[in-house]
């Protein structure tokens, strides 16, 4: 090999190297849980997007995961809820049902409605703060902004940084940008809550919190 040619093989060899050490670097700062025995119970909390509207109870995301990861899911979704309500219902449910996990989406009616996205975020701190006080894991759920490019709306991303949450923050965003994956513009169908109960159940194992299947 020529000098010039085994100069330019070297410097590949070391951009790759150092991709894959800042890869590495990464995926071990991701958050993690504490395992989640078989008799625990899951929280999933949110607005349509946890009911399932757009397909049946049984197809929601919260019953899909429930089979996948042989753990009991509480389907906590209440449609068109913002997260000033949300923020008032939470308690009472985590006293009833003292989940270990708690799986928080929430915020999409805040922002199809165009409210305040400082407060929304502030409420949606203030349902992890309770979920902690209590010493329920959160794992979190970004919510597209309903525009034509559906980027999560930026606050899930501060959150989870802000609290080092583990959270899919683009799941839902994929979903929705593909028709066959949504019963209309802001709800997946049963085949889109399908993916998302296999996003989360894929989290949870990468996590540690459950076992692959």
């Amino acid at each position: 090999m020529k000098q010039g040619h085994t100069r330019q093989f070297h410097i590949v060899v070391r951009t790759l190297l150092l991709v894959l050490s800042l890869s590495l670097s990464a995926c071990s700062d991701e958050p993690k849980l504490e395992p989640i025995i078989e008799d625990a119970t899951i929280l999933a909390f949110g607005d349509s997007l946890t009911y399932g509207t757009g397909t049946s109870r049984d197809k929601a995301y919260p019953a899909v995961l429930e089979t996948l990861i042989n753990r009991k899911v509480i389907n906590a979704g209440v449609p068109g809820e913002i997260t000033r309500e949300g923020l008032l219902r939470l308690p009472q449910l985590l006293s009833r049902h003292q989940p270990d996990l708690l799986i928080l989406c929430h915020g999409g009616n805040d922002i199809l409605r165009k409210l305040d996205m400082v407060k929304a975020k502030n409420n949606i701190q203030q349902m992890i703060d309770l979920a902690r006080e209590q010493h329920v894991q959160v794992i979190l759920i970004g919510v597209p902004e309903f525009g034509l490019f559906l980027d999560p709306a930026p606050i899930y991303q501060e959150i989870a940084e802000e609290n080092n949450l583990p959270i899919l923050l683009d799941a839902l965003s994929d979903i929705l940008s593909s028709s066959r994956l949504k019963s209309d513009h802001i709800h997946p169908n049963s085949i889109g809550y399908q993916q998302l109960a296999e996003n989360i159940s894929d989290m949870l194992v990468r996590s540690k919190a459950v076992e692959a299947h």
